[in-house]
């Protein structure tokens, strides 16, 4: 059941890039060994002057991602670790972007708090 959103900082160009889910949703659902249809992505594009670091200005290669991951029950321990690697191995390389510059973040577990068409998971 794993839901991803990805939140890509983007470099103003008078349009968004339209970034395409489908690769990273095949690339995490190898990540989390999910049959087909299990594993879901949204991707969210914000523009570069939307996001700021304090003291700093950013290069277009410097632009982060954000990744928030809610599983049911997320793992722990080495596990966690593991994955949180493999998963930012793989958006890293989906987007063309330095792993350095992946921030990925574990929602609270979604289990009794997460419904799917009205069905409390």
């Amino acid at each position: 059941m794993p839901i991803v959103d990805v939140h890509v900082v983007q470099q103003r160009t008078g349009a968004d890039h339209p970034i395409a889910a489908q690769p990273l949703a095949d690339a995490l659902g190898k990540v989390f060994a999910s049959a087909p249809g299990r594993t879901w992505v949204r991707v969210h594009t914000l523009n570069e002057a939307a996001y700021a670091e304090n003291g700093v200005e950013l290069d277009t290669e410097d632009l982060p991602v954000f990744v928030t991951v809610l599983h049911a029950r997320p793992p722990a321990g080495t596990a966690l670790a593991a994955e949180v690697v493999a998963v930012t191995d793989a958006v890293a390389l989906c987007l063309g972007c330095s792993p350095e510059r992946v921030h990925v973040q574990y929602a609270p577990p979604g289990e009794g708090r997460q419904a799917f068409g009205g069905k409390l998971v």
